[in-house]
């Protein structure tokens, strides 16, 4: 009998690995002689970098870059071999900018690009890069900036307005041998109606005014990028992502945009465990209809029901609201066991006995 656990983190509580750890030992308990394989699973969000860098065996990196308003702030990225994983947040994400002080016209993300030499720098060519979570709306300017292009302007997004020329003679040259994949999973195209500025730029504290400026100037960004660059004037979902970081990716690095489930799956390569394993294991903290539009556990079940008709999906969760199986995943428990409040059910100890002992009684049901 072989079991698959890909269980995504239980926020607050338990990270990927811990929560897979003890849903091990709920089925050694009640299997001992079952082959087990645990995957750290993710969705491309926050938290991605370090729940693959762990998962996978490599190292956190610590980095001094420009913060989203252009202080000097620490960064982490992971760095597994010549992969490199980065939250583009860690260096422009909204978090890090007071709620008083937000104003796409005011950050960059010049941190990010600062992200991707000091990865050069360790010998890294391969890039996963999340891009959620961004204060920005500079359609990459900063970060291009950072990395050696020249646009004549400064590195916010209110210099988008002056940006007039693209010169990348002071790019290095193994940018360009690099391979970047974007964790994207927003469709939004980059101007109009639907575009970064409209949608999003809201929400990181513009008003009507700038929303209006803003969606101008990166439509004229967007023109002197497909004339100076030569190449197909084209517009693509997920371009608006993160302030238009999606754009700068495509165009100027040749990057691809994958949905977040979809490449982090791919980077594990979980596939090949999950085209003979009997069963997987999967879950989050709270199971609910968001579940099954998309994040990680619909995703990893999706994927296991197409390689593998005669699998079964089964996922737990601390909370599930009126979801008891779907069309990918089987069954559905909660691994409550008793009352109890909420901060008693997250503490670390108490999530780790009520995950193993719902999968050892999953386990034993099933006749393993």
């Amino acid at each position: 009998m072989k079991i698959v656990i890909a269980i995504d983190s239980f926020k607050g509580s338990l990270t990927s690995l811990e929560a897979g750890r003890a849903a091990e030992i709920g089925i050694k308990n009640a299997a001992p002689n079952a082959e087990i394989k645990i995957y750290p699973l993710a969705d491309g969000g926050e938290g991605t970098c370090k729940t693959l860098t762990e998962g996978l065996g490599g190292e956190i990196k610590r980095v001094k870059v420009s913060g989203a308003l252009g202080k000097r702030i620490d960064a982490e990225f992971g760095k597994i071999g010549d992969l490199v994983i980065i939250e583009m947040a860690a260096a422009a994400g909204l978090a890090q900018v007071p709620q008083n002080l937000r104003n796409p016209l005011r950050t960059t993300t010049f941190g990010v690009g600062e992200m991707i030499l000091a990865a050069l720098r360790e010998g890294c060519r391969n890039f996963i890069i999340g891009i959620g979570g961004s204060a920005t709306n500079d359609c990459g300017l900063g970060m291009l900036t950072a990395l050696g292009f020249n646009f004549g302007t400064g590195i916010f997004g209110r210099d988008l307005a002056r940006a007039r020329k693209i010169e990348s003679d002071k790019v290095p040259p193994e940018i360009f041998d690099c391979t970047f994949k974007i964790a994207c999973d927003v469709k939004n195209p980059l101007t109009g109606e639907n575009g970064c500025s409209a949608v999003y730029a809201p929400q990181k504290g513009a008003d009507e005014k700038i929303v209006a400026q803003m969606d101008d100037w990166i439509k004229n960004f967007a023109e002197l990028t497909f004339q100076s660059l030569n190449i197909e004037k084209k517009s693509v979902a997920g371009d608006g992502a993160a302030g238009g970081l999606g754009f700068a990716f495509r165009t100027f690095l040749k990057g691809e945009l994958v949905p977040g489930v979809e490449l982090v799956l791919e980077t594990l390569k979980i596939a090949d465990d999950l085209k003979d394993a009997d069963i997987l294991l999967t879950g989050e903290g709270n199971i609910d209809e968001q579940t099954l539009q998309g994040k990680a556990p619909a995703g990893v079940a999706k994927l296991a029901k197409n390689l593998n008709k005669k699998i079964k999906v089964i996922a737990i969760g601390g909370g599930v609201k009126n979801i008891s199986a779907s069309e990918n995943i089987d069954a559905v428990f909660s691994i409550l066991r008793e009352p109890m409040t909420l901060e008693s059910a997250m503490q670390k100890s108490t999530a780790q006995k009520n995950i193993s002992a719902t999968v050892e009684n999953i386990i034993r049901v099933l006749g393993i």
